[in-house]
C-alpha cells in the first residue's frame, strides 16, 4: 500500500509521501489535456487533506486556462449529477474512498457525469508519465466560482425513483452512519425527505472517522450494537465518499454490502411486474462485475431479463450498462448504478431503493433477505510477485481445463454450482481470489484449492 496506486479511472496514495503536490498537478493537467474545452467540477469528500489538494486542482486548471466550479465537499455520485447540471466538460473528485485517514485520491470524470472510460484512461495515464504541460497566458486564466447548492439535483433525481408517499407513511426508524464522510449531507435531507425518523453517526464532514472507513462487517461492529439496543428499522452505513453502503438489519446482523445491489435489483424487477407500483419501470439488461454475487444472476433468471458481466471496475461496468442499454447495474461492493439517477455508483440509490422495497412489500430488510438466493462469498489474497501474476494464472487454468475458464478479469473458473475468481493487484504484490458457493465451507475448500496449486 506504500506505492502510487494509479488505475485507469484515478490514483491514490499517502498524502505526503506517494501522493504530493507535483504528483497531483502532474495528473490533473494530463486528465485536462485529454477533455475538450470547457469547465470542470472540483469535488472533494470530508478528509483534512482534501482541502490543499482541491485548492492545488483549481489553481492547476485555472493557470491551464480553465475555468472551474467549486462544489467543496459532496459524495463521488454527485459529483456526477452537478457536471451534467452544470453542462461542464468533466470533473474531478478528491476522494480515497475506503483507504485510511493518510491516503487520499483524484478520480476523474467525464462530461457525462461518469467515471472515464478505460480507454481515455489509458491515455491520461500515458500523458502523466511523459506529457510536457504548457500553461495559459495571464490574460487567458480561467475563473473558480462556488456552487452554494450541490445536492437539491441529486435528491429530485433519487426522489423520483421510489414511491415517496407509501415510505413516509411506514415512518422508518433509520441510522445513517455517514462516519464523519461526504454522504450525511444530502443522506439526512433524502432520508428525512423519505419521512424517516433519522439518526445520525458522524453527521459533521470533518474526516475524524468514528471507525475504519470501509464498512465491512468487523469495522462496524460497534454499530451493530448500537442497532441493536436503539430498536431501529434499519441501518445504512456509508463509505467516505458515498458511492458504497452497506446494510444492518434492525436485529444488529449485518446484512452487507454485496445485497445492496441484490436487493435493488429484486426489488427493481419485482416492481417492474406489478402494474400499480407508480414508478414501475421497463425491463431491460443488468450489468454486474465478475467479482459481484451470482444472486443478482438468479433474479435476472427469474425475472426473465439478460445479465451480463464486466471487469472488475466502475468503468468497467458503465461501459457495458451503456453497451447493453441497460436498465440497472453495480457492483458487489455496495455500489448500485441507477441510470435514472446517472452512471455512477451510488449509496443514495440503495438507500432510497431498499426503504421502497420494505415499503411496497411490508417487510423488514431481513425478511427481504431471507427470500434472496443464498450463497457463501469468500475473500482471500496470496503474496505473488506482479511479474508473476500471467504465469500463476495460466498454471491455474491449466489444472482447471476441464471446466469453463474466462480471462475477462484475470481467472474466472465456472464449478457449476459455484465459482472462483483470481485477479493479480494493479498495485500490490498479491493475486486475490473469491470464491462463492452454496454454502461458506464449500467456497473455503474452492480458495483452499486455489491456494495450494499456487503455492506449488
Amino acid at each position: 500500500m506504500s506505492e502510487l496506486m494509479l488505475s485507469v479511472s484515478g490514483l491514490r496514495g499517502v498524502v505526503g509521501e506517494t501522493l504530493t503536490l507535483e504528483v497531483a498537478a502532474r495528473y490533473v493537467l494530463a486528465f485536462s489535456e485529454s477533455m475538450p474545452s470547457g469547465t470542470f467540477i472540483v469535488t472533494r469528500d470530508s478528509r483534512r487533506s482534501g482541502v490543499m489538494l482541491a485548492d492545488l486542482i483549481h489553481a492547476v486548471l485555472n493557470a491551464s486556462g480553465r475555468s472551474t466550479i467549486d462544489a467543496e465537499i459532496a459524495a463521488t455520485p454527485t459529483t456526477g449529477v452537478l457536471i451534467r447540471q452544470f453542462g461542464a466538460v468533466g470533473g474531478i473528485q478528491v476522494s480515497a474512498s475506503h483507504n485510511p485517514i493518510e491516503f487520499n485520491g483524484i478520480k476523474l470524470f467525464s462530461g457525462e457525469g461518469r467515471v472515464i472510460p478505460k480507454k481515455q484512461g489509458l491515455g491520461v495515464l500515458e500523458s502523466y508519465k511523459t506529457g510536457k504541460f504548457v500553461w495559459a497566458r495571464h490574460d487567458q486564466i480561467g475563473n473558480r466560482t462556488l456552487c452554494k447548492n450541490t445536492i437539491s439535483e441529486h435528491r429530485k433525481a433519487v426522489m423520483k425513483t421510489v414511491d415517496i408517499e407509501a415510505v413516509a407513511h411506514r415512518n422508518f426508524k433509520v441510522l445513517l452512519d455517514a462516519n464523519h464522510g461526504a454522504g450525511a449531507i444530502l443522506g439526512d435531507w433524502l432520508l428525512e425527505g423519505l419521512g424517516c425518523d433519522v439518526t445520525i453517526l458522524g453527521e459533521q464532514p470533518d474526516g475524524q472517522f468514528l471507525h475504519p472507513p470501509e464498512p465491512t462487517s468487523e469495522n462496524l461492529a460497534d454499530v451493530c450494537r448500537l442497532v441493536k439496543e436503539s430498536h431501529l428499522d434499519i441501518a445504512f452505513c456509508q463509505d467516505p465518499d458515498a458511492d458504497r453502503v452497506a446494510v444492518i438489519d434492525a436485529e444488529g446482523r449485518y446484512i452487507g454490502e454485496e445485497y445492496t445491489m441484490t436487493l435493488c435489483l429484486e426489488h427493481l424487477l419485482r416492481c417492474a411486474d406489478n402494474s400499480n407500483y407508480p414508478h414501475r419501470r421497463k425491463k431491460g439488461a443488468v450489468v454486474i462485475n465478475c467479482a459481484t454475487s451470482r444472486m443478482n444472476e438468479d433474479i435476472a433468471q427469474k425475472y426473465g431479463v439478460p445479465i451480463f458481466r464486466s471487469a472488475v471496475g466502475e468503468a468497467n461496468v458503465v461501459d457495458l450498462m451503456l453497451e447493453k442499454e441497460a436498465m440497472f447495474g453495480g457492483e458487489g461492493n455496495g455500489g448500485p448504478i441507477d441510470p435514472e439517477v446517472g452512471l455512477v455508483r451510488d449509496s443514495f440509490v440503495g438507500m432510497a431503493q431498499i426503504l421502497d422495497a420494505m415499503a411496497a412489500t411490508g417487510k423488514t430488510v431481513a425478511q427481504l433477505v431471507d427470500e434472496l438466493p443464498r450463497y457463501a462469498l469468500v475473500k482471500r489474497k496470496t503474496t505473488v510477485e506482479l511479474s508473476q501474476v500471467p504465469a500463476m494464472l495460466d498454471k491455474t487454468a491449466a489444472v482447471f481445463k476441464q471446466l469453463p475458464c474466462d480471462r475477462l478479469d484475470g481467472l474466472r473458473i465456472d464449478h457449476g454450482d459455484a465459482w472462483v475468481l483470481l485477479r493479480g493487484s494493479n498495485t500490490e504484490p498479491i493475486i486475490r481470489i473469491f470464491a462463492e458457493a452454496p454454502t461458506q465451507n464449500h467456497a473455503n475448500r474452492l480458495c483452499d484449492e486455489i491456494e495450494q496449486i499456487l503455492a506449488n
